[in-house]
């Protein structure tokens, strides 16, 4: 019995040791492991996007060594971004940015998506709605024939309308009006599916630019709440983004846009102060148009909707200034702000002109500049042909 009781400190005692060598080698494999930007933070964020991404885009695993591969060694937004977010997710830097407080927003056309071709992808979908959509161009109102129509004469004749994205906005709500949300993402899809026409080999919802594709992907994997901040509805966004065709996995309370009217099916005329959504009713388009979120708009969506200052902004034109400005004045936290200057005649329907003054403009306000041109490998990847090439440098000349 005295050798038992012997025992049993001694069986402790290697019961200790064994833990503790077990805790010391579990330590060393934490240590081991690589950083944070080059390897998937979330294994569900990566499969998703891998998932997604298959025979669209970029997939985060097996980019995971080079997260922005697509983008030249010398480009300034590789160099900054890079360094930036090593910087801020280190939580020994005097940069350090809590994750919850990592707040990135994106314009979308022609920040991630092809801007115009030969306009605005929901410029086009309003155009299909009202003059071609053989269920709905005899209903449309003359409204929206008249606006559909100032949107050809821009396409064919370069026409500038001042009130084009107001009407837009309202000849979008009233076109599709009566439809449920998910119709409405249907309506997106299909017509997402079309062939972009200056291009060859790549639809409407394939035309997102791969290494901004990637610079997204880099940002989710470190930590960061991606928002995309966008003057298009954000139905019509919601509906590009959980396309299948879309490269991205981007949450759809994490896109933000114009806004238009949601009533209840049954509701008609009735204020929603005076009316009560039944349990036998759905949400349709209300018919009536809210806000354009544009320039200062930006500003106020973000606000409203993330309650909190992002951190880092990525644009393409001046409506996109008041949000990098937002970004960079936070107060808080070290920022910065990214514009593109569309200047690939090559790969793209790129305007120098636009991306000179934009290149000026970056340098004047301290926005880090992204050349199409010389910054990326690709833009859409392999055998996506841009058609209008030699026209495009026959004009340059």
């Amino acid at each position: 019995m005295e050798d038992n009781k012997k025992l049993v400190p001694s069986i402790w005692r290697a019961v200790a040791i064994a833990a503790i060598c077990v805790c010391l080698a579990l330590g060393v494999a934490f240590l081991s492991k690589p950083a944070a930007t080059t390897a998937p933070a979330d294994e569900s964020v990566a499969q998703g996007a891998d998932e997604k991404t298959e025979g669209a885009g970029l997939s985060l695993v097996e980019d995971a060594e080079d997260p922005l591969s697509l983008w030249n060694d010398d480009a300034p937004l590789k160099k900054e971004l890079v360094a930036y977010v090593e910087a801020v997710t280190d939580e020994s830097s005097p940069d350090f940015i809590p994750a919850e407080d990592r707040i990135a927003t994106f314009d979308v056309d022609g920040t991630l998506i092809n801007e115009t071709d030969p306009n605005y992808f929901d410029y086009t979908l309003l155009v299909d709605r009202v003059l071609e959509d053989p269920d709905y161009k005899d209903q449309a109102s003359n409204f929206e024939k008249s606006v559909a129509n100032k949107i050809v004469d821009q396409n064919e004749n370069g026409t500038k309308y001042d009130e084009l994205p107001v009407e837009h906005g309202q000849a979008v709500a009233s076109a599709f009006k009566g439809l449920t949300v998910d119709e409405f993402y249907d309506y997106v899809h299909k017509f997402a599916e079309s062939d972009m026409p200056s291009y060859e080999g790549m639809k409407r919802g394939q035309a997102f630019y791969q290494p901004m594709v990637q610079v997204v992907q880099y940002l989710q994997v470190n930590g960061f709440e991606v928002y995309m901040m966008s003057g298009t509805d954000r139905l019509i966004m919601r509906g590009l983004f959980s396309s299948e065709l879309c490269p991205l996995d981007i949450p759809l309370d994490h896109i933000l846009g114009s806004d238009e009217t949601l009533v209840g099916s049954n509701q008609e005329d009735a204020d929603g102060l005076d009316y009560t959504f039944g349990q036998d009713e759905e949400l349709v388009l209300g018919g009536d148009f809210l806000m354009k979120t544009l320039k200062e708009n930006k500003c106020y969506i973000i606000q409203r909707e993330i309650a909190k200052q992002p951190v880092l902004s990525f644009g393409n034109s001046s409506g996109d200034f008041a949000m990098d400005n937002y970004a960079l004045s936070n107060p808080d936290y070290r920022s910065a702000a990214f514009q593109l200057c569309c200047d690939d005649l090559e790969r793209e329907n790129g305007k120098l002109e636009k991306a000179e003054e934009m290149r000026a403009q970056c340098e004047e306000f301290g926005y880090i500049p992204v050349s199409m041109k010389d910054d990326w490998s690709t833009i859409y990847g392999d055998g996506v042909t841009y058609l209008g090439a030699e026209e495009e440098l026959a004009q340059a000349a």
